[in-house]
């Protein structure tokens, strides 16, 4: 095992998810590779005659489940705890299960990096419903819907004493919150570290109104790059990662999902068209830093998970920055595959970026590239041809030498921030030194 080589990178050990039609790791790669799209057809009905209504929906169902005793919670503060809290706190249960951990047992501090979307739980339904005086009644909902508590939550309920910090910046807030978990790792600040986030809109079901000029589709569907993209389509989801630095990962046996090598973030200040507007030069900064901090060349990167909202402008911005970062090669043939989950589940807005990790995360363990659904011809804003780029619609296997398969995980928030991942396949488990103990042995199943 080379140490010098792994220094420097943050394991994947563990995944705890809740996607539209996938409840694990396994039903969300299934989802993926199959091309599978998630979204519920509403009766018309519903708009009320709305001609602008439009009747799909990607909301999750059955969020009302949660076993709160099992968290040591009264059924009481479950009712008054927002069901994004809830999910996302038992996918961070998930994770440490996925990876062979148990929490509040870890040896070292285990921090909790996560994000939320607004409490619609909140607004729309304990509000209305308490006559406790406003002030209690302010305080008591707090913990168990403010965003600002949802990693101390986290901590709490599964004894993690690490740094619990919430990190939401729009639609690149889990990609933000990961780089936030990989500097707190490398920075010894922590020796493992989840990081997520959640986003559930209440009530659901319900369907969204399309605006001419607008940013939602309308059709209620994604096409990310495709010449149809005319607006994005919001879904619910949550999503955990389990972080570890790699060299101990390797140390001690735990199965890597990928790597992080590298990761960016910046904002782009003042030089856009506006406040909620993307830009190319802030995109292509942080493509560039995450690149030279993983220490790897453009031509490297075998994929990228864009950020692929489906706007009419987003997608170009987005594809100039990549081409920006990620140059052609001298004979004009691509070498990059381009693809967004959010065709598959729709943008989950806070949560977007846990879909797009480990999405990437599963494609390295798989070593397989899924199709790019909803995707027959390219924008016409997009120089898709001759560029480092191409957008395959099968599933095929990702061609590379071992070890060696490398992708970019992108996102951006209205707002500016920008965040940049280099993912990387895990190092080939090494055999264990100790012969294999005589058997029979004990299994414990509880």
């Amino acid at each position: 095992m080379d140490q010098g080589a792994d220094s420097g990178r943050v394991a994947i050990i563990g995944i705890g998810c809740r996607f539209g039609g996938a409840e694990t790791a396994a039903q969300f790669w299934e989802l993926i590779a199959g091309g599978a799209e998630y979204l519920h057809r509403l009766d018309p009905a519903a708009g009320g005659g709305d001609p602008h209504h439009v009747a799909v929906s990607r909301s999750l169902p059955d969020v009302a489940r949660f076993d709160a005793a099992f968290f040591g919670i009264a059924p009481r503060q479950a009712a008054l705890m927002d069901p994004q809290q809830r999910l996302f706190l038992e996918c961070c249960h998930e994770a440490f299960e996925d990876a062979g951990h148990v929490p509040g047992a870890a040896s070292g501090s285990v921090g909790v990096f996560a994000s939320s979307a607004a409490s619609t739980y909140l607004l729309n339904n304990l509000l209305g419903h308490e006559t406790s005086s406003l002030n209690q009644q302010a305080y008591d909902h707090a913990h168990g819907n403010d965003k600002d508590y949802l990693p101390s939550l986290v901590s709490y309920r599964l004894d993690l004493t690490g740094p619990s910090i919430s990190v939401n910046s729009a639609c690149a807030s889990v990609l933000a919150a990961a780089a936030q978990a990989c500097a707190s790792l490398l920075n010894f600040d922590c020796d493992l570290a989840l990081a997520g986030g959640v986003r559930i809109e209440l009530p659901g079901m319900r369907g969204h109104t399309w605006r001419q000029g607008g940013m939602l589709s309308p059709d209620g569907r994604c096409f990310a790059f495709d010449r149809r993209a005319a607006g994005t389509a919001f879904g619910d989801g949550a999503g955990v990662v389990l972080l570890k630095r790699l060299e101990q990962a390797l140390a001690d046996g735990d199965h890597v999902y990928a790597t992080i090598d590298g990761y960016a973030v910046n904002n782009d200040g003042a030089a856009k068209a506006g406040f909620a507007a993307p830009a190319v030069a802030g995109q292509a900064a942080a493509i560039g830093e995450a690149h030279a901090f993983a220490g790897v060349a453009p031509r490297q990167v075998g994929y990228v998970e864009a950020h692929g909202t489906g706007t009419a402008v987003g997608d170009p911005v987005e594809f100039d920055a990549l081409c920006s970062a990620m140059p052609a090669a001298p004979d004009g043939q691509p070498y990059c595959a381009l693809g967004s989950v959010k065709a598959n589940l729709g943008h989950l807005n806070t949560a977007a970026g846990a879909a797009s990790l480990i999405k990437v995360a599963l494609m390295l363990r798989h070593g397989q590239l899924p199709p790019q659904i909803n995707y027959e011809q390219p924008n016409p804003d997009l120089a898709l041809d001759g560029s480092a780029f191409y957008i395959g619609t099968v599933l095929r296997p990702w061609p590379s030498e071992p070890g060696q398969r490398r992708a970019g995980v992108h996102a951006y928030g209205v707002g500016g921030t920008n965040v940049h991942m280099v993912l990387r396949e895990a190092p080939a488990a090494q055999p264990s030194a100790a012969p294999a103990a005589p058997g029979p042995w004990l299994l414990a199943l509880s």
